[in-house]
This record gives structure tokens, sequence and C-alpha cells, in this order.
């Protein structure tokens, strides 16, 4: 169901769709479900209402599903039901799965990291909307991921842009660090705004696409171990 979600950030009203309770919708050789609702923080860059909700697992039909929960990792069933998604067949053949809205690094345990592996998670999405000085934490969850059996060229960092909270230069310095990594990065523009429909809100038009240019261009790197357009 979609309704329209009213906030307020400092001078600026947004309005913005967004779709709440359970999800199960088949798009060709990919089923997207949302098995919960729910997150504890309360972001001011985030739409997610604070009640728990377990809507619990529709039937798997495809043997790729994405998964649209917010943030299933800080629910106490998560364990639980990344194990049981792991046990789905289709077909007499195994589904592979994606957390699309990525892994909240607070809640990564080296016993969840091992379960996303041994399940068949595939393309780990670390988010880091915060600062720069966060960065032992996340580097402590690439370790655990690493550690499960991931390769770096599976891990990618979702940076929040164009938002009030991480200025373009820590933006930098973070992408920097992804870099000593070798880990991707998403550019994920604040309230749902992707290129080429950004509009400058916290960060100026050039500050947008400078970044987004550094992050094709890093990606490439990660991906190719050379600059493939040179």
């Amino acid at each position: 169901m979609m309704y329209i979600q009213q906030l307020f950030h400092k001078d600026v009203q947004l309005l913005k769709p967004y779709s709440y309770g359970p999800y199960d919708v088949v798009r060709g050789d990919k089923q997207a479900i949302r098995l919960t609702e729910g997150c504890c923080w309360n972001c001011s860059n985030c739409y997610e209402p604070t009640e728990f909700k377990i809507f619990g697992t529709p039937e798997i039909k495809r043997n790729h599903v994405l998964i649209y929960d917010m943030n299933l990792l800080c629910k106490p069933e998560a364990l639980e039901i990344i194990e049981k998604l792991g046990e789905k067949r289709v077909n007499d053949k195994v589904v592979y799965y994606e957390l699309v809205c990525g892994i909240d690094y607070r809640f990564l345990t080296q016993e969840i990291a091992n379960a996303l592996h041994a399940n068949r998670f595939k393309k780990m999405r670390l988010a880091w909307d915060g600062s720069y000085s966060e960065q032992k934490k996340i580097k402590k969850a690439i370790d655990l991921l690493l550690k499960a059996g991931y390769k770096r060229k599976q891990i990618m960092l979702f940076f929040l842009c164009n938002y009030s909270t991480v200025s373009f230069d820590e933006q930098l310095k973070k992408l920097d660090l992804a870099k000593i990594w070798n880990v991707k990065v998403c550019d994920c523009y604040f309230d749902g705004c992707v290129f080429p429909r950004v509009t400058s809100r916290y960060w100026s038009m050039n500050e947008c696409k400078e970044f987004r240019k550094k992050v094709r261009k890093h990606n490439q790197l990660v991906n190719f171990g050379i600059d493939p357009e040179c």
C-alpha cells in the first residue's frame, strides 16, 4: 500500500510516496518481497517507522529474490528468517537473495555474516550514511563479511550524498578509505533521487556530478583492477 509521508528537514518539507506493509511482486526472473517493517533508529533522512512488524515469508516463486526490508538485521528474528530463507527451493534449485536496502553494521555479527553467506545472500551492501569517524566500525563489518567467505568485489558501501549530515569533502575522505579497503561504493542521493533526476539539496550540482564521476571510476578499478577507459 502506498502512502504519502510528510517529513520536515530544516526548512524543507518533503513529500515522498512510501510503501508500507508486506510486499510480494514477481518481475520476470526475479521476485521482490518485504518480510518485516520498522527500524529502531528513527533517522532524519529515513521514512521507515519505528514500530516493528513481522509479515512472514510469502511463497518463493523465483530463484533470485530481492528483499526490500529497510533494516532486517535489527529484528530479533533476523537470524531465524535468514536461515529459513536458505532452505527454500524453486524447481529443485537453490534461491539467491539480495538485501537491497543494505546492512546495518551495528547489528552485524560473525554469526549473522556466516548465515548470510551460507544461505546465499549476495551483493553485500553496507550502509555508511554517517561520518568519517565511523571508519573503524565499518572496517570491522567488512572484516566480518570477508571472514564469512565474501570477496571484496561482493561488498559495497552505501554513501548518503546530497544531505546535511555528511559534506562533499567528508564523503571524499570516505571514498579514499574505500580505495584502501578495495570495496565498491554506491552513491545514494537524498530522498531517493537518482541521476539524471538529482537536484541540488545540500550539495551543489557540480559536487553531485563530480562525486558520481569519482565513484564510477573507483568501482571500475575495483571490478577490473585497471581503468578500462584508458
